[in-house]
């Protein structure tokens, strides 16, 4: 069942360049419509959270609570709702919570093995999001003897997810990591009904006993990357292409922008929604259009990442990746990249697990926690660009530099954050807006 429901040449053509202005603003437009309506919500649709109010509690859970949400809102609808779920958890007195689960640190008998399921909104080999998270998976089953590791893939963001994680624990498995966004609500449906089964989601922002929540701070090498974009470009404009607005990719695209515009004061960075995680199509089309824009730095916040980065190669511009190292499929393009290292997070939750010590939370954590990594560097990049890109690295792990302190002001003239001020891991991952410099929307 699990795998059933599974030398750069730049265009500078003044003509090509006004009509890829025209495109770009075309498929700003497009995607701005297609976002209101929940039914036209592609396959992988984030799933955004309901109204909520979070409180510090230590014993029990982080209580975002639902305010009689609308399955849309739970599926795939409003980005308001889940933007204030994001608020509402920043608010409270603790970000994480504290919940104690213990119900699979059981010894196995002889022989027996610990199963531990993992589902995949897309394929394990789109060499992006699902790849990453598949190989995490791989590495956990390697670093323990006594695990199996249960897998589906192409799994749609619906009660599909349901039927695979009751058939997971049909066959024994005990921890169920739901690795995409809008696994969220479905998965949520069925906890109390299996409290001796650990679920682990990646994205969400509440936790309850046998429920947590965690991400990782991947926008601290989008700052990198985006220096690196900032020091190679030779027109100033830069792409990036989201599948939707929710508060991860407008992070991604705003850290990504900063890191550029740190670099080149003048740099001007254009946001396009596919409004899927992965479209190839969509993707080419809004390849093409910042192409002929003279957009000559490619960036994405997509799930799978094989069109935009071959598309870059054979366009003769660069590329920065995104989830994993793809340098291989972009050699003349390719500049580094923001990239995730799931494997160790996952071995650490599970150990925790095991051992009765794991707390259910709400948890958010990047370089200084190995949780994310830079990918290699193009072999044409001058040595200057790669050590300020490392030095940044360093500064970020360490935390003496967070390049969102305040003023940080969005691109409609409004300060989000105040002069002087520096944003939590939970308010920067309730970004709602796009910086100034950065045209398109997010609605």
């Amino acid at each position: 069942m699990y795998n059933r429901i599974r030398n750069l040449s730049m265009f500078r053509q003044s003509h090509r360049v006004l009509i890829g202005a025209f495109m770009l603003m075309a498929i700003v437009a497009l995607a701005a419509c297609g976002s209101d309506d929940p039914t036209a919500a592609p396959h992988a649709t984030s799933a955004p959270q309901p109204t909520a109010a979070s409180s510090g509690g230590s014993s029990a859970s982080t209580t975002v609570t639902a305010t009689n949400p609308s399955t849309a809102d739970l599926r795939g609808g409003s980005t308001e709702v889940f933007l204030k779920g994001f608020e509402d958890a920043a608010a409270g007195s603790e970000f994480r919570s504290t919940s104690e689960f213990a119900a699979a640190a059981k010894p196995l008998a002889a022989g027996e093995k610990l199963k531990v399921g993992f589902i995949f909104v897309g394929s394990q080999k789109d060499l992006g999001y699902n790849q990453a998270a598949a190989e995490g998976s791989q590495f956990l089953e390697n670093a323990f003897d006594d695990i199996e590791v249960l897998r589906s893939e192409n799994i749609p963001e619906t009660a599909d997810v349901q039927a695979v994680e009751e058939q997971m624990i049909r066959d024994g498995a005990t921890i169920i990591f739901a690795t995409s966004f809008g696994y969220s609500g479905p998965t949520k449906e069925i906890i109390e009904k299996h409290p001796d089964v650990m679920f682990l989601h990646m994205g969400d922002v509440e936790s309850f006993e046998n429920y947590a929540s965690f991400f990782g701070n991947i926008w601290q090498l989008e700052y990198a990357a985006g220096q690196v974009a900032g020091n190679t470009s030779e027109t100033g404009k830069l792409g990036f292409i989201a599948a939707f607005p929710i508060p991860q990719t407008l992070l991604n695209v705003n850290a990504f922008h900063l890191g550029a515009q740190s670099v080149n004061p003048d740099v001007e960075t254009t946001f396009v929604l596919t409004s899927s995680w992965c479209d190839p199509a969509k993707q080419a089309t809004a390849v093409q259009a910042m192409v002929d824009a003279g957009v000559d730095v490619l960036t994405q916040h997509q799930d799978c990442t094989k069109t935009i980065v071959e598309a870059a190669e054979r366009e003769g511009i660069f590329v920065s990746g995104y989830h994993q190292d793809a340098s291989a499929a972009a050699p003349n393009a390719w500049l580094t990249g923001a990239a995730w290292n799931w494997g160790p997070v996952y071995s650490e939750i599970v150990a925790e697990i095991r051992k009765g010590t794991y707390k259910s939370s709400v948890m958010f954590q990047g370089l200084d926690a190995g949780w994310v990594q830079l990918s290699p560097f193009g072999d044409f990049l001058a040595d200057d660009v790669k050590q300020s890109a490392l030095d940044t690295v360093e500064k970020l792990r360490t935390g003496s530099f967070q390049p969102f302190t305040g003023p940080i002001t969005d691109q409609d003239g409004v300060v989000q954050i105040a002069a002087g001020v520096v944003p939590t891991d939970a308010e920067l991952q309730s970004t709602g807006y796009l910086l100034q410099g950065i045209t398109g929307r997010t609605n």
